[in-house]
């Protein structure tokens, strides 16, 4: 009968602890899943920009020489990723492959100059930075000119800010939610315990020893927490990866490591605070007041 009377008290606290480690298992997911779109969206943006291609037109009286110096010049510059030397009859070979036509053969020469194509670091794949590399590319001699897809820079640009913000406010928007949801699942957690913890405070426990307890244990279930939730996030980018067929868009190492480590940071700091301020407020309590709330 005693036994029985043990499973029975201890069913409805079992239930409470895993109730609240789900609940912020689902919490922790959908910070997580804003984070890592915050990530991906980051390093997609840096794809996109370091794809954008500056050609450098030389003319014909250019040479081998000059086209070296300027290609070392390139290399040696903070702004430029990779440089590649096209030569004009590569030139024509890749007109012709694209465009089907051989200028050649009803003009009689190869109208096609030599150029460098340049691919641009991130940081320097803006319209202001172009005009910059542009301005000091001048000083060169055998430069025809400079091609780059203006309005194609502008509009990457402008996209991927507007697309950061919009992430951004959502991540600050969801934040604000999980700590209120994590802060209200341990209250309630806290609070089926609030007459224990008012004995304790009667017999003569410290602050901290009647704390100690509450928020190593919440600790411990926000980890928990995060691990359920990183394992959904690796269950969701797999299931999207096989199902819409994007083998090919793999995560950054890095990108995993900082949104595991933001998911772990938030299940254990935010439930450790939550529980400090939960076994205060009971503390803080008198016995007659603990009947009424």
């Amino acid at each position: 009968m005693r036994k029985e009377k043990t499973k029975m008290s201890k069913h409805p606290f079992a239930n409470i602890h895993f109730t609240s480690t789900f609940s912020m298992s689902l919490v922790l997911f959908l910070v997580g899943m804003v984070s890592l779109l915050l990530f991906v969206a980051s390093d997609m943006s840096r794809y996109v920009k370091e794809n954008i291609n500056l050609s450098i037109i030389l003319d014909d009286q250019a040479g081998t020489q000059s086209a070296k110096r300027i290609e070392k010049y390139l290399l040696a510059s903070p702004f430029a990723k990779s440089v590649d030397f096209v030569s004009k009859e590569e030139a024509l070979e890749d007109h012709i492959a694209s465009l089907g036509e051989d200028p050649q053969k009803f003009l009689g020469y190869n109208p096609l100059m030599a150029s460098l194509e340049v691919k641009l670091n991130a940081e320097y794949a803006n319209t202001d930075s172009v005009m910059m590399i542009e301005s000091k590319l001048k000083k060169f001699e055998h430069i025809n000119r400079v091609s780059y897809q203006k309005d194609m820079v502008t509009l990457v640009n402008e996209n991927i800010r507007k697309i950061s913000m919009i992430l951004l406010g959502l991540a600050v928007v969801l934040l604000f939610i999980s700590v209120a949801l994590i802060n209200n699942t341990i209250r309630l957690t806290v609070y089926s315990n609030r007459f224990l913890i008012n004995t304790m405070k009667l017999v003569g426990a410290t602050r901290w020893f009647i704390r100690r307890p509450y928020i190593g244990r919440s600790m411990l279930n926000g980890l928990l927490a995060a691990i359920i939730s990183i394992l959904f996030l690796v269950g969701m980018v797999y299931y999207i990866q096989t199902e819409f067929g994007l083998q090919g868009m793999m995560i950054q190492p890095m990108t995993a490591f900082f949104v595991g480590l933001i998911v772990v940071l938030l299940g254990v700091i935010l439930t450790a605070i939550s529980s400090y301020f939960a076994v205060g407020r009971f503390l803080k309590m008198s016995s007659n007041d603990m009947y009424f709330i």
